[in-house]
Formats: C-alpha cells, structure tokens, sequence
C-alpha cells in the first residue's frame, strides 16, 4: 500500500533531525578548563567634594551688628571674634534684674532683723516662764509663733533672691551670644550681613556668615551595589579633577552608609581627603578611580563559552562525555576573558564555542584547545 503524499514527507523529516542530532553527537567540540584568578580593576565613578565641617552662623537674640571682622575667603581660628551686635534693651534688663535682687536682698535683710528680735523676744518669754505665775503660757506659744513665721519669711526672701539671681545670669548668658566666635578653624565662605543690619533666631532667615573647614575635606562616592562587597575600608584610592588635569590625588576610604539608596541602588562612601594647600575646594566634582577587587579568585571563561538565550544564560560543561547546561551571570571583561559566576569551579571542562544545539544531556566528542 502507497502511503500519502503528506505522511511521507513526515517520515523523511523524522529521518533528517535523527541524522542531524547523530552528526552534532559525533563532531568533535573543542573544550577548555575554567580559570581561576585574582582580579584587581579599576572602575570611574563619580564624587562629590563636601567640607569635613560646615556650619550657617545665627544671631541667636534679636540684635544689630555692631560689626563683622571677617568676609568671604577670611582664615579663622576657633574662638576667633566673628561679629560683634548689640542689645541695648538687653542692657534695660540686666539693670532690671539686679535692682530686684537687690531690693529683695533689702527685704531679706528686714525679715532677718524681725526674726532675731522676734527670736530674743522668745528666748525671754521662755526663760522668765520658769518661775511660776510671771509669764502667761499663752504668751510663750505667741512668741514661738511669730519666730517661726519670721524664719519662714526670711527662706522665702533667699528663695526670691536665687530667682532673681537666676533671670540676671539669664540676661547676662544671653549677652555673651552678642559676641559671635568661630567654633573651629576654617574658612569663611559666605557673608550675609553688614553693620547695621537687624538680626535675630527667626526660623528661615539668613545666616550671618557660613564656615567651612576644608584643609580636611569629605569625598563621598555613590558605589554601585554590585561594587560594594570589594569595598576596603582604609584603601587609599586615587582621582581626578578638571580644575588640575593630568594631577592625580589620593583619598582614603573611611566611613560606609551600610545602606542602600533604593532608588540609585547605590551606597555612600566617605573618603578622607588632605587639603592643607587648599587647592581642592567643596562642590568639586572629581573622578575617582575606584578599586574593584573580590574577596575571593574570579573564574574566567572565553566570551564564546557563554550562551543567551531569551530564558537563559550559561556555560556548557563536560562531565564524562555528557554535556551539562550550567547557568551563569556575566561579570567584567579581563583581557581575552570574562568574569562569570555560577556553579562553576576551576578546571572544569566547558565547551569553548557554546551553542543551544549541543542539547542537555547529549553526548559529545571532547577535542582538547588548540594552544595559540
């Protein structure tokens, strides 16, 4: 019996794919062993310069400048007078407090006499209640009474004076804010006022002046998350920037976020930047030439050895003959090679050319490298 036209040709394409799947089994595939090596790379990344300390300076009481010693650029050292203002309703009050204390001091000083009197009255009355019938009980208890109201009056006076004392150191604290001292060594960068000006604590205002230190300078860098298992605290890393081409400097890595900005997936890393000449200033945008370096040995394969698929990327090992699908991720280009991470160790036999058609599971004619 004659088969039909479309089973017939349904039997020639069986025939053809088992001869071809026969010829690809047979073929001698060329392999190499997987590398092991230490990598050390340097990737650009961008940083920013910030000064090591920096600080707006406020008025903090309403006041006027009497005058400002110092303008942008000025070299100060800690404790140096900045600004000096003035307060002359602060004057008023000091004044004011110390004629109440003093008054109430007065007032002490009265109530003191009233208790002794009122004290040597009682000593008296108590002594002549000794004998019998000169001195009414009732008029010892009076005596003893009205001592022991003059006491309570003179503590409540010591009470008023420490009150009073109080409010006059108050107004003479606040006076010592009239004198505006640089609180560490560095640079004014930016003047806002001039003799004359009203000023004061207000929220929102502008600051009097802004001092930065910046012989110490802070280079922070944003280190991709798939760069930041290599960081190494105290690494000294070099850069570059545009206002000193061809100069190269040196940071030193010193402080990490330990967290991860979710939107950049990156971490931010402080490095400690010397700057006693001042040539460096904050803002500055440098180029750091930052360390790549993994904790333990990269394996390296032939770029060809990789396979992509739409579902997959991995490597073709050689296990007794029989070719195993092992996926993997691809890492940095090292000269001919490529990083790659995956189930893999070293020496392990993979398929120099990888291909999707040398299926799972297939048996494979291994050919050695060609050397060269």
């Amino acid at each position: 019996m004659i088969p039909r036209r479309s089973t017939y040709l349904a039997l020639i394409g069986v025939t053809l794919i088992v001869a071809t799947t026969t010829v690809l089994a047979q073929a001698p595939i060329e392999v190499v062993k997987v590398a092991a090596r230490s990598i050390d790379r340097q990737t650009k990344l961008p940083g920013e310069f910030r000064p090591y300390l920096a600080v707006p300076i406020f008025a903090k009481v309403n006041s006027f400048v009497k005058a400002v010693n110092v303008d942008r650029g000025s070299t100060v050292k800690q404790g140096q007078v900045l600004a000096t203002l003035e307060a002359p309703e602060m004057i008023s009050q000091v004044a004011e407090a110390q004629s109440k204390t003093q008054a109430v001091e007065l007032q002490r000083a009265e109530a003191e006499a009233k208790f002794a009197s009122a004290r040597s009255t009682y000593d008296r009355l108590k002594a002549a209640s000794a004998t019998p019938g000169v001195v009414a009980e009732n008029d010892v208890v009076i005596a003893q009474k009205a001592v022991e109201a003059a006491q309570a009056l003179v503590h409540s006076y010591e009470d008023s004076i420490k009150a009073a004392q109080a409010q006059a150191q108050a107004v003479r604290d606040l006076q010592q804010y009239l004198t505006i001292k640089a609180p560490f060594d560095g640079i004014i960068t930016e003047r806002n006022v001039h003799p004359g000006a009203l000023v004061g604590p207000g929220a929102g205002s502008t600051p009097l002046l802004r001092l930065h230190q910046v012989t110490r300078l802070r280079l922070v860098v944003a280190v991709p998350e798939a760069l930041v298992g290599a960081i190494v605290k105290g690494a000294r890393v070099p850069f570059t920037v545009p206002a000193y081409p061809g100069d190269t400097f040196y940071g030193t890595v010193n402080l990490l976020a330990y967290d991860l900005d979710p939107k950049t997936r990156t971490m931010a890393v402080e490095l400690d930047v010397r700057n006693p000449d001042l040539r460096l200033g904050a803002g500055m945008y440098p180029e750091v030439q930052w360390p790549v370096k993994r904790p333990q040995p990269s394996l390296l394969v032939p770029p060809t050895s990789i396979v992509t698929t739409t579902e997959r990327t991995f490597v073709i090992r050689v296990n007794n003959g029989v070719a195993q699908w092992v996926n993997v991720g691809r890492g940095a280009r090292v000269g001919d090679l490529v990083e790659v991470f995956g189930s893999l160790q070293e020496g392990d036999t993979i398929v120099r050319r990888g291909t999707d058609e040398i299926r799972e599971g297939s048996k494979v004619n291994v050919q050695p490298a060609k050397s060269g």
